[in-house]
């Protein structure tokens, strides 16, 4: 058995036993972990498939910024534990259905009669191929405009998220520096008049005291 036959092997029984840990875990952050292992051993897989761009992206993107994110979310809210478990046994048969579907879906690709292992090209590659520096000449050439729409549409869902952050809201306080620098003395300050207080004579103290 060869050593990439070997390392396939291993990174694709960690995968597997990672995703299981992911669904059963009773602490979000021990599953929130699992995940990552998960990733990090699909990007093992990934770059024995000589597929590079897509191994680092998968760990810089999701491992290095959407795992970390998801990670602080589940440490710093107060997840009702108790809650997220009674309607486990209620999603059940759906997940099973969906799972069953994505199951029987890759079985087909990969077993079909167009879409088999069998049909792929031999790789025939010389020593100086670099798969990342390949896409990039099939996307900036080919695919150039596609990717331009991409972008654009990505922009602009940028742009709308911060406007619906931003929108003023009846219910939201917000403290305006340009105010605060604009601000006057006299509108921090006001001076209040009143009437002055009269001492009581020492007759009038000590019958108090009695």
């Amino acid at each position: 058995m060869e050593f990439k036959t070997i390392l396939f092997y291993l990174f694709s029984t960690i995968t597997v036993l990672a995703a299981l840990r992911v669904i059963t875990a009773r602490n979000p952050v021990h599953a929130v972990l699992f995940l990552v292992l998960a990733f990090f051993n699909v990007a093992g897989l990934w770059m024995l498939l000589q597929a590079e761009f897509l191994s680092l992206a998968l760990v810089m993107v999701y491992v290095g910024a959407v795992m970390v994110l998801f990670l602080f979310v589940v440490m710093m809210l107060d997840i009702n534990i108790e809650r997220v478990r009674a309607g486990f046994w209620s999603n059940l048969p759906l997940g099973i259905l969906v799972g069953g579907l994505l199951a029987a879906e890759m079985a087909v690709v990969l077993s079909g009669r167009y879409f088999g292992l069998a049909n792929l090209p031999p790789q025939n590659l010389p020593a100086n191929y670099s798969n990342t520096k390949e896409l990039a000449r099939v996307l900036f050439t080919d695919f150039a405009y596609p990717f331009e729409i991409a972008s654009v549409i990505l922009l602009v869902a940028i742009i709308v998220a911060v406007m619906l952050t931003l929108r003023k809201r009846k219910d939201n306080k917000a403290m305006h520096s340009s105010d605060q620098i604009a601000v006057k003395a006299k509108d921090r300050m006001r001076l209040v008049k009143m009437a002055p207080e009269v001492e009581l004579p020492a007759s009038a103290k000590e019958g108090d005291k009695a």
